[in-house]
């Protein structure tokens, strides 16, 4: 059992990294077979239907599975080792539905004319991905992915509490991660309807979800999260009195 939990991890594991590979040239537009602007196209408001219920049902999987209600009652179905890496599997399989049933709207809304600023816009897409990426090594990327869950079940040990911690971007902003995917999402030269419309739909579900997280957060660390809330802010970095250790995420 403890053989078959790790090599599950590992190819949930797998699964979602290619999955993230394959987001990037989604959202970027490149590289991939189907993207945010090719692949089947319908008229406005069928794709924006089918599009919006895509996001929805990721959306609703990334949210749901995570809260601590529900991981209580999973549990009790899917064995806690691997709770973390079903996680991980679901979520990439939403995404994987959505890259292949996604309705491209590729009229463009704006175009950017100076290839300098052009430049400098896919220069941050590039960072919003690489700050995505680091975010997740800040706040431990084995145990966010479900790796160190089994590795330490394969093990027969025990796996510590969260601990409170703020490394690097997290002294700055609260969900650099978060930061990352927008700033991602939004950095394009030419921005398609369908494009658009991912945008502000995945900004407003990262609003959420950053509510629901935060809850979470207080519940886990009580008076220290609220102290790290007042001092640090949310996505904007803008400077305030204080500093406190980041949790790492409950999530």
């Amino acid at each position: 059992m403890r053989g078959f939990a790790l090599a599950y991890g590992l190819i949930c594991y797998v699964i979602f990294f290619l999955t993230f590979l394959y987001a990037i040239g989604f959202v970027g537009d490149f590289g991939v077979p189907r993207t945010i602007d090719s692949g089947p196209s319908a008229s406005l408001v069928p794709a924006l239907i089918i599009d919006a219920v895509l996001l929805g049902v990721f959306a609703v999987q990334h949210s749901l599975m995570a809260r601590p209600a529900f991981k209580a009652w999973w549990t009790k179905i899917v064995p806690p080792p691997i709770e973390r890496s079903t996680y991980v599997l679901f979520a990439s399989l939403a995404l994987m539905l959505l890259f292949w049933q996604w309705r491209a709207l590729p009229q463009a809304v704006w175009t950017i004319g100076s290839q300098a600023i052009a430049t400098l816009v896919v220069i941050a897409f590039w960072v919003g991905w690489a700050t995505v990426l680091l975010s997740t090594f800040l706040i431990n990327h084995f145990d966010l992915f479900g790796l160190r869950q089994v590795w330490a079940y394969r093990r027969a040990q025990q796996i510590p509490p969260p601990e409170f911690r703020t490394p690097l971007f997290y002294k700055v902003v609260r969900h650099p991660l978060y930061l990352g995917f927008i700033i991602a999402f939004w950095a394009a030269p030419t921005m398609s309807q369908g494009h658009l419309f991912f945008a502000l739909a995945t900004t407003a579900y990262i609003l959420i979800a950053i509510q629901l997280e935060e809850h979470d957060m207080v519940a886990v660390f009580g008076e220290r999260y609220l102290a790290y809330r007042k001092q640090v802010s949310m996505l904007i970095p803008l400077p305030r009195p204080g500093r406190q250790s980041r949790p790492a995420s409950p999530g």
